[in-house]
């Protein structure tokens, strides 16, 4: 099968980076999805990216400051933008039809957080039919309450690629994918 990828950001939102300690290793994860930009511009790929509409309050609702995407994404005119309300990008919004019309059959998944948007993407778009590549060192999220946020990457790395994903390193992604 001949496969015509797309670059999907997850939520890379001004928001998560307010707090430098919420975002496990921040500025690694930001060098990653930097780079993975750069490559899909250079590569022709489409550029994707979501920014979620958090809850009232949060550093992520569309009312505050945190809700734009970060300002360090080396973004072009013809990267698409696209709102959400759920962790699933494809819920409700044009996630899928926008694929469709370009013809995309797999996508290469980046973002914040890994427990919440980043598994519940991997999951629908697999189940859409999508071949799903998971940057492993392209997602992240924060400490919890039980687990350290470098525990909950390595489980659902182990548990999406069991099923879900091929899991690739971001360096990897750029050597091996080309159009």
């Amino acid at each position: 099968m001949i496969y015509k990828p797309a670059l999907l950001i997850i939520d890379v939102q001004i928001g998560s980076f307010m707090n430098p300690l919420f975002i496990h290793n921040s500025e690694k994860l930001l060098d990653n999805i930097k780079q993975l930009i750069t490559w899909a511009h250079i590569s022709k790929i489409p550029v994707i990216l979501t920014q979620h509409n958090g809850k009232l309050g949060s550093l992520t609702s569309k009312k505050s400051s945190g809700w734009s995407l970060h300002p360090a994404l080396p973004l072009i005119a013809q990267d698409v933008k696209i709102e959400k309300d759920f962790p699933d990008s494809f819920q409700d919004t044009t996630l899928e039809s926008h694929l469709n019309q370009l013809d995309v059959n797999q996508l290469i998944v980046a973002g914040i957080q890994t427990e919440i948007c980043v598994d519940a993407t991997c999951r629908r778009a697999f189940s859409l039919g999508y071949d799903v590549i998971l940057a492993k060192d392209g997602h992240s999220t924060a400490d919890s309450s039980f687990l350290i946020a470098d525990q909950i990457i390595t489980h659902h790395n182990i548990l999406l690629q069991n099923w879900f994903v091929s899991l690739s390193d971001t360096q990897d992604i750029i050597m091996s994918i080309s159009r």
